[in-house]
């Protein structure tokens, strides 16, 4: 990782706006017109490089920050989507077909978790759900039908850490693609230089992090990006999940200061997360010594943008989640509030929200108690003023 910086990819960047501007302008059409009909049909057919047909296709704006966000993963290509899903089923549906078969972390984002439990079935596309940290158990559920690895760098919401380097050998092993959703840790990891086929964000997130849209990505090779824009068979373009123009716009340019603020969300998060350890909270956080994956997970990330800005604390209740979720959002310390990546903080109890479509035997299974609190830490100035009033907090209500 030392020697591939993705901020400095973003920086190197320069676009002109028709005008001169220093932001590229903005296509707002849905349709482009063409002076010969010759043309029209070369780009329908794929054949006509910088000319547009219909926004459903590719449009400017989509295409230069789809450029931006590859360059940020290094990767030959990235399309974006309207929505983090928008980005997730185009992959899997492209990848598979009938009979086909996944192999996925148990522990990943609820939407992702329903769609390969619940949705896919209905095209006899089945999943096998696994403990991700464990390569002898991955490699087990591998079967000739096998497609797809399917994991997050860092789990929604248990915060386990993916071995990509392991998967993407076993991937390469069995002829598999490795697809790994980075929506946690942008800028901290980047996947398709450890082995990974294909990367995948939710832009809603950390990336735009103004919590004002949804937006998504794919990031692979040309061949891949291609087949999934083509509009005879490609997954992106017959389901239709297309970005706008102006939210593409506004994502590029909040694109741009993400570095400052991965640094701040991680160092705010290390804080507080060795705080509350210290205090004798059960805490979660890839950055403490005492996560199980923290020496894989160090050796993985580049150091200067952090352990990213995700941790979770148990406290025993759902009530007691509840109420101090409560406390904290009337004392102004963040929002009781599915998503991550907002410059307050955001807590949720996941088993109840982001990840209630897993069942809830399941849940138990895999660790997520009723009490635990998933935080997406702010970019708070003055971390130690924070700790010391959701330290408050826990006081009053008897966390601590």
């Amino acid at each position: 990782m030392s020697t591939f910086n993705p901020a400095d990819k973003i920086q190197d960047l320069q676009y002109f706006g028709e005008f001169g501007g220093v932001n590229p302008s903005i296509s707002d059409s849905s349709t482009y017109t063409f002076l010969s009909a010759k043309t029209m049909f070369d780009t329908f057919e794929g054949n006509a490089e910088g000319c547009y047909l219909y926004s459903r296709h590719s449009s400017p704006m989509n295409l230069y920050l789809g450029q931006a966000l590859a360059a940020m993963e290094g990767t030959e290509a990235a399309n974006v989507a309207a929505s983090g899903m928008g980005a997730i089923t185009p992959v899997l549906l492209q990848f598979c077909g009938a009979g086909d078969h996944v192999v996925s972390s148990r522990t990943i984002y609820g939407g992702t978790y329903a769609f390969l439990k619940n949705f896919t079935p209905k095209f006899n596309i089945h999943t096998s759900f696994v403990d991700i940290t464990k390569l002898d158990v991955v490699e087990a559920s591998i079967t000739p039908a096998t497609k797809v690895l399917y994991c997050e760098t860092v789990s929604n919401p248990l915060l386990e850490v993916a071995d990509i380097e392991g998967l993407a050998q076993i991937a390469k092993k069995y002829n598999l693609k490795l697809v790994v959703d980075n929506t946690f840790s942008p800028l901290s990891v980047a996947p398709v230089q450890l082995g990974a086929d294909v990367v995948i964000h939710s832009l809603t997130k950390f990336i735009n992090g103004s919590s004002d849209t949804v937006g998504g990505v794919i990031c692979g090779t040309q061949q891949f990006i291609d087949d999934l824009r083509n509009v005879n068979n490609g997954a992106s373009m017959l389901l239709g999940p297309t970005m706008d123009s102006l939210r593409s716009a506004s994502i590029l340019k909040n694109l741009r200061t993400l570095h400052i603020r991965m640094k701040q969300h991680s160092h705010n998060a290390m804080y507080l997360a060795q705080k509350f350890e210290q205090d004798g909270l059960k805490v979660v956080y890839p950055g403490l010594a005492s996560h199980p994956s923290h020496n894989l997970y160090k050796g993985m990330i580049n150091s200067e943008y952090g352990f990213g800005g995700m941790m979770t604390i148990d406290v025993g209740t759902l009530d007691k989640a509840n109420e101090l979720m409560e406390l904290m959002q009337n004392k102004n310390l963040g929002y009781l509030a599915v998503s991550l990546g907002f410059y307050k903080t955001l807590f949720s109890a996941p088993g109840t929200s982001t990840s209630s479509e897993i069942p809830l035997d399941e849940q138990k299974e895999m660790g997520l108690t009723d009490g635990l609190i998933r935080m997406s830490i702010g970019l708070d100035n003055d971390i130690e003023r924070t700790y010391h009033s959701m330290k408050t907090c826990m006081k009053e209500i008897g966390v601590l």
